[in-house]
């Protein structure tokens, strides 16, 4: 099975404080990943690793075999590495189809200028296959019922999914979802449990929600001080002493 993404010696330091320390572990193609650890671990910072909105002091990230530590995070994301946020970032005064549209207009598309001006054929089928995707995205996140809806008027768990929706909407190869049942009801939960077992893409999540996570993780990386302390299948990383004593609780 090849290997989606990589963490390979990774180390963050805030001045004196040591956010991140030799992180390593590697995620397989397909797979559901998750990260635990107590507030403070360095979890976030990870994320802001990976996803490229940090340069760690030390260490290599690798996406698809390749080294992209000192690539952008523009670049990344439009090489398929998408990411959600632990506080949502949505586009408040654009509607939710607005928003899921928003993160395939990169590519540009259709003739450009003068094929919008012309209303040329090849613009129209690109339109038609962006609002057709939107409106698959939106139905598979259960946003269809607000697909006009401005951003702003939702509340946050369905800010929450349709952060989600927009990140899967151009067919992410990877997917890193900070905190992604937080603000969510017990029905988004489940549909966002449904969501995740039914992509065929790489997942790498952060959550607190034990439950969620030994239910949906195929593995789990667990940090403590910004150290792995423990990696392994969820039944493996329950029964972990250290993990336990750490986290879990030892009861």
């Amino acid at each position: 099975m090849s290997t989606a993404l990589a963490v390979e010696g990774v180390s963050v330091a805030f001045g004196g404080v040591r956010a991140l320390a030799d992180v390593t572990f590697e995620v397989p193609e397909g797979q559901v990943c998750g990260v635990i650890g107590p507030n403070g671990a360095g979890k976030t910072t990870l994320f802001d690793v990976i996803s490229g909105l940090r340069r760690p002091g030390a260490g290599r990230v690798r996406v698809a075999g390749e080294d992209v530590t000192h690539v952008s995070a523009v670049r990344r994301a439009r090489a398929g590495l998408r990411r959600t946020f632990q506080r949502t970032q949505v586009f408040g005064r654009l509607t939710v189809a607005g928003n899921v549209l928003a993160a395939m207009e990169w590519r540009g598309g259709g003739g450009g200028l003068l094929a919008d001006l012309a209303g040329l054929p090849g613009r129209r089928a690109l339109e038609r296959r962006r609002g057709e995707r939107v409106d698959e995205v939106l139905a598979l996140c259960g946003l269809d019922g607000l697909r006009d809806a401005y951003a702003a008027a939702l509340p946050v768990g369905a800010r929450r999914l349709v952060e989600l929706a927009r990140a899967l909407a151009d067919r992410p190869y990877a997917l890193l979802l900070d905190e992604p049942t937080s603000g969510l009801d017990a029905a988004q939960t489940a549909r966002l449990r449904e969501v995740i077992a039914g992509l065929d893409t790489t997942v790498l999540l952060v959550e607190h929600d034990m439950g969620f996570v030994m239910d949906v993780c195929d593995r789990i990386v667990v940090l403590d001080l910004g150290r792995v302390i423990a990696s392994g299948t969820p039944a493996e990383v329950r029964a972990d002493p250290a993990v336990r004593a750490a986290y879990l609780g030892t009861g």
